[in-house]
């Protein structure tokens, strides 16, 4: 039944909850850590981990992404991004670097962002950046607008990449509007050989309509990370974590049984800071999360301490601040297996997966997503 309050006179609205509302409730009995899988697969892609990186150049380069790769997650390129528009992407971080320095103009930076992203994508550039994750041997993801999916798609493919992930800050499988052909998700999914990952989306009925589009996953949540992204101050859209992995993973429920055992897997995109927010999220039903702004303590992040999303260099009206990235810096492999010595769960970020699952006593992340929760509230 659902949750509902009355928030005026003849208006109600449904109570949801984030991943801070809700803890994970231990079960009888405990395991051994090293007993424990976190791996999960994707069409034919199979992972070590259920890490996908937000596509941001603030923390994906093509060296990035294939050490993310090798170290058993998946990076995603930012198709739209840097490095396929600069041929010298250091160059232009450090023009960002050198406008966040500067303290009386904080919408400097923004402006820089904005201005490096309105010089043209370039194949070879894109296409350079795709054979290096390529030649490496990990797989090959990248992800694109819907805006420009069908434009970016065929040479994307042609250049390399596996798993294309098509995403906004919302997307909907019915897109309408007045002065361009909309793109057609089940159209364009049915006319590819490669596994398609779209969002976000933060209802049941939108993730629905998306697996019945033919996505291979579902990306929830908007990247929403506190003091970065704006959407909810922006546009007013935002709904509490928790809730929304929990909806579209009864989507994905009703969408198994719909078609007699087509599963779609649900990505968790955004408020998650520490260990623990990534364990709830598995928790709560997703399958893998999609990590920005705790990835950017990686001393190796392209952002040279400084993490935005896509959104940031919107031409018009950005949803994203360029804001400083965690005030620590590990090598990537530390950050996310340990050893740690910090106690704030912002180190070791899997290792700590695989401990609240070896202490809730379940063995991989299917039977996880079947642990009790409760609500602080």
């Amino acid at each position: 039944m659902r949750d509902l309050v009355e928030i005026g006179m003849g208006r109600t609205a449904r109570r949801a909850y984030d991943l801070d509302d809700v803890e994970i409730v231990p079960s009888r009995r405990t395991r051994s850590s090293s007993v424990v899988s976190t791996s999960w697969q994707i069409d034919a892609y199979r992972f070590d981990l259920p890490l996908v990186t937000h596509p941001t150049d603030a923390i994906v380069s093509p060296g990035t992404a294939v050490a993310v790769g090798e170290l058993g997650g998946l990076g995603v390129l930012n198709a739209e991004g840097l490095w396929a528009r600069h041929a010298n992407v250091e160059d232009a971080i450090f023009q960002l670097v050198r406008a966040a320095e500067d303290l009386e103009d904080p919408n400097a930076v923004g402006r820089v962002l904005q201005e490096l992203h309105a010089a043209p994508i370039r194949l070879d550039l894109l296409t350079e950046a795709i054979k290096t994750v390529r030649e490496s041997g990990v797989t090959v993801a990248a992800r694109v607008s819907p805006q420009h999916a069908a434009e970016l798609t065929p040479d994307l493919i042609a250049a390399g990449v596996e798993i294309l992930v098509v995403q906004g800050t919302i997307i909907s499988a019915e897109h309408v509007v007045r002065e361009a052909e909309p793109l057609n998700l089940k159209d364009f999914i049915g006319r590819l050989d490669v596994p398609v990952i779209a969002g976000g989306v933060s209802d049941y009925r939108t993730a629905m309509h998306l697996m019945r589009t033919g996505a291979a996953g579902v990306i929830v949540g908007h990247g929403y990370t506190p003091g970065v992204t704006s959407t909810d101050r922006v546009l007013g859209i935002g709904v509490p974590m928790a809730t929304a992995i929990i909806d579209a993973a009864a989507a994905r429920r009703d969408y198994l049984d719909e078609t007699g055992g087509r599963y779609v897997h649900v990505l968790a995109d955004g408020g998650m800071t520490v260990s623990g927010d990534i364990a709830k999220a598995i928790a709560c039903g997703a399958d893998a999360v999609m990590l920005g702004s705790p990835l950017a303590a990686a001393s190796d992040a392209p952002g040279q301490g400084l993490y935005w999303t896509a959104a940031a260099a919107h031409p018009s009206l950005p949803r994203s601040r360029v804001a400083a990235g965690p005030d620590y810096a590990v090598d990537l492999k530390t950050l996310l297996f340990g050893p740690s010595s910090d106690a704030e769960g912002v180190v070791n970020l899997f290792g700590a997966l695989r401990r609240a699952m070896a202490k809730t006593g379940y063995s991989d992340l299917k039977e996880f997503q079947r642990v009790g929760l409760t609500v602080r509230r």
